[in-house]
């Protein structure tokens, strides 16, 4: 067993935690704090601003973490489990976004794989200054291999996250990657605002009772036509009592960023990262709606996600031309940065962005 090395400042960092029996990578310095699921795809699950004690990610409403082997499900969704073991948080969308398909012979459930798969995780830098945790994972129905580094560094309210992605398949291999925080209340809130590099947003087409869109929608972010004709500015988020059910693929983007500012806290998360690779943000809005399973009106968030791809689903990512691909052994190798920061008004570009205290 590796030997922690004990501080009660500065960066800290442990692999021997374990919660709901489930084992947990914890990383902090003075201003962050991160929870992983190691034995859950991953998942981000706390992302706490440490000087205001808020942690920027949702929580389902329908109860805490659960481990796989404690769960016994009625019936196998046709989707697959994906929201059966949702407890909000974030999550890495691979290599399928949104729902089923079918792609070589691999039946793809809703957000592909890497979600449900337990990752290893090796600890590479561990001082005051900088810590940092390898995390990788193979895919099963696919050919694979994902490794990516997580790091905080002392001084810094941010996470920055290296990562590549390898087929080690004998033929080449197409997918989708996203990743998928999704954020909650007190930062989410009707005083909410979102900047993004994108100039283009494009409704899904999936049509849902309470959205306040219908049709092909193509249109600036801040002035969309919604179902009466009036624009709307999706980049205010809606309030707690608002019940609103949207899908957008922001796209077009000048700079790889997005930013989630509430006004009245004076504190917002940011994720920087590179459009050549995450060529667009998909923009999922869930306020005290979808009526259905497994929501039932009890959400309240929105989910901010840089993805390779649009729209959902693999099948159709690879009509559009959107997809990614791989050769044999070929990699595909990214960085991305999120942080929390203050600001008296919402940053308009990457240059703004300020992570210390």
């Amino acid at each position: 067993m590796r030997q922690a090395i004990p501080r009660n400042s500065g960066c800290r960092i442990s692999d021997e935690w374990t919660y709901r029996e489930q084992r947990v990578l914890v990383m902090e310095n003075d201003l962050l704090r991160i929870v992983v699921l190691l034995d859950k795809g991953s998942d981000i699950v706390t992302f706490e601003h440490k000087p205001t004690g808020i942690d920027a990610l949702w929580k389902a409403p329908w109860g805490d973490i659960i481990s796989p082997g404690k769960h016994i499900t009625t019936r196998p969704r046709a989707e697959g489990n994906f929201s059966d073991f949702h407890e909000g948080g974030w999550q890495e969308c691979f290599p399928n976004g949104g729902r089923v398909c079918e792609y070589r012979g691999a039946e793809m459930g809703l957000h592909g794989e890497v979600y449900g798969l337990p990752w290893e995780c090796r600890i590479v830098e561990d001082s005051r200054e900088r810590v940092s945790a390898e995390l990788t994972v193979r895919t099963r129905r696919t050919p694979f291999l994902i490794r990516k580094t997580l790091t905080i560094s002392d001084g810094l309210g941010s996470l920055e996250i290296a990562e590549t992605v390898t087929n080690e398949g004998r033929y080449p291999m197409e997918f989708m990657w996203g990743h998928h925080p999704a954020f909650g209340a007190p930062l989410l809130s009707g005083d909410t605002y979102v900047t993004t590099g994108a100039r283009t947003a494009r409704l899904d087409p999936g049509e849902d009772p309470d959205s306040r869109f219908s049709g092909e929608t193509i249109a600036p972010p801040t002035a969309v036509p919604g179902r009466s004709g009036e624009p709307i500015d999706i980049l205010r988020t809606p309030g707690p009592s608002d019940v609103v059910s949207d899908m957008f693929y922001l796209t077009d983007l000048d700079e790889g960023f997005y930013a989630l500012t509430n006004m009245s806290l004076g504190l917002g998360f940011a994720m920087e990262f590179d459009p050549a690779v995450f060529g667009c943000i998909w923009y999922w809005i869930a306020c005290n709606a979808p009526r259905g399973a497994p929501f039932h009106g009890r959400s309240y968030t929105v989910a901010l996600e840089p993805f390779t791809s649009w729209p959902a689903i693999l099948t159709h990512a690879i009509e559009n031309g959107t997809q990614r691909s791989l050769d044999p052994g070929e990699s595909l190798s990214t960085a991305l940065r999120a942080g929390m920061f203050h600001a008296e008004s919402p940053p308009q570009s990457r240059s703004e962005l300020r992570y210390h205290r």
